[in-house]
């Protein structure tokens, strides 16, 4: 069912104004009229509008000027313009600066229908497609965002609550949590999201180049600098910019990003002349900010500016029952990629879900990858884990005890899944098996595990 639509119309004929508004009221339209363009401001204050249809030549205010204002006030309210014959050329220019269309007088009712009709079809077009954004952003969200933990929850709502916002957003987390897949699934969601998304690698060049590649140069600015280059900020103005691990910037930057967020404007390096911009900016870091602050690493103030909302990443082992929603998204997206129809075992996702990710979701990514490279049997078994190195003598024995499995090696197994369970922590460990710390260590050392697991 089609929504009714709002229609303002601004005559200071009250005869053609009358007119207009009986065509209208037939179509189904809830219509309100207005003499001039002061008193449709003033309406304009009380009620969204889908359309308004304003004389150009009126006193107070002409239909120009009440275009801009209209604009402004709801970019979305599309606007006719009605004209003499002797005014097109106006006419146009007001289409030029977003009028929908114009009509002259005096009014003909097939053409009012057939312009009402277009702009009718043209909003439930921008209706749908905003419709269809909607539920693609809830896909952003549902589908790269994995994760059923209460953690992982109260990020998807984070992202939810903020992405339709124009506030900037700092990320935390470790290496590997997935803060760029976290920025990318808030710009997707926000109005912004047809608008370039750019990244800027922080950590990646030292301030003199990253001060070029954040701003933008003139020519002759430096050696090098053969013509003028815009920056970073200015290919993300009406979209976002995403400063990745900014805690790596150094003091000189920081100060020049620090105006750029509260002004929204800077100068190219070489150049006094301030460019405006309009970017958001989410920024992510693996370091502790607060605590960079106290070290005096990173400005204050800055610190203050990027803060407005901050979404915490936790680690993997953190939230290690998020790991079997990882492991299927990851196989189905690699069993997609190379052609493959590859499973997990139940002892191999035992394995994967006690293991310590100390790379997080993205060593979780490269793993589950290899893994279905390497291997030619359809379902992954925990030897087809065996490259995770680090920890191959705790991944050997941390499965379920095999039936046929010697005492001792149950007894390893146990020892290790319960040790791991734990935490590594010796003195839990002991307690939990019933033996002593002394008895633990021996059994650790005898297993190769002792060093190589702390």
């Amino acid at each position: 069912m089609m929504i009714e639509r709002k229609i303002l119309i601004v005559e200071d004929d009250p005869i053609l104004r009358r007119f207009i508004g009986d065509v209208l009221r037939r179509k189904g339209c809830d219509v309100t009229s207005a003499e001039h363009g002061l008193a449709a401001l003033e309406e304009m204050k009380h009620k969204t509008f889908h359309l308004v249809i304003s004389d150009l030549k009126m006193q107070e205010m002409d239909g120009l000027e009440l275009l801009t204002k209209i604009k402004k006030m709801n970019p979305a309210t599309d606007v006719i313009i009605i004209t003499a014959y002797g005014s097109v050329s106006t006419a146009v220019q007001a289409m030029k600066e977003g009028a929908f269309d114009y009509i002259t007088k005096p009014v003909e009712l097939d053409e009012l229908d057939i312009i009402i009709d277009r702009v009718f079809k043209h909003q439930e077009l921008l209706d749908e497609n905003r419709y269809l954004k909607e539920e693609l952003s809830k896909n952003v969200v549902s589908s790269d965002i994995i994760g059923r933990s209460a953690k992982s929850q109260r990020v998807r709502e984070l992202i939810e609550m903020v992405g339709p916002l124009d506030s900037t957003v700092l990320i935390q987390g470790e290496t590997g949590t997935g803060k760029e897949v976290i920025a990318n699934a808030i710009h997707q969601i926000s109005p912004r999201a047809d608008k370039p998304f750019i990244k800027v690698n922080c950590a990646a060049l030292p301030d003199t180049l990253l001060e070029s590649e954040l701003f933008g140069h003139e020519k002759g600015a430096f050696t090098g600098a053969i013509q003028r280059s815009q920056g970073r900020f200015e290919l993300a103005n009406n979209g976002t910019l995403l400063l990745d691990e900014i805690g790596e910037l150094g003091f000189q930057v920081q100060a020049k990003l620090l105006r750029v967020l509260q002004y929204q404007q800077f100068e190219r390096v070489g150049s006094g002349k301030s460019v405006q911009v309009d970017v958001r900016v989410i920024a992510t870091t693996n370091r502790n900010l607060k605590e960079e602050v106290k070290k005096e690493n990173f400005r204050k103030d800055l610190f203050f500016r990027l803060n407005v909302v901050t979404i915490v990443l936790s680690s993997l082992r953190e939230r290690s029952e998020d790991i079997p929603f990882f492991v299927d998204y990851f196989l189905k997206k690699f069993n997609t990629k190379y052609g493959k129809n590859k499973s997990l075992s139940d002892k191999a996702m035992d394995i994967l879900i006690q293991y310590d990710w100390p790379g997080n979701v993205r060593e979780l990514e490269n793993c589950l990858e290899t893994a279905v490279i390497l291997n030619q049997e359809d379902i992954l078994k925990p030897d087809h884990f065996l490259f995770l190195e680090d920890h191959r003598d705790l991944l050997e024995g941390n499965g379920k005890c095999d039936e046929d499995a010697t005492i001792a090696e149950a007894e390893k197994q146990l020892i290790l899944k319960t040790y791991r369970k734990m935490n590594f922590n010796k003195t839990q460990t002991a307690k939990s098996l019933g033996v002593t710390i002394k008895t633990l260590r021996t059994k650790l050392k005898e297993y190769g595990a002792l060093e190589k697991v702390k």
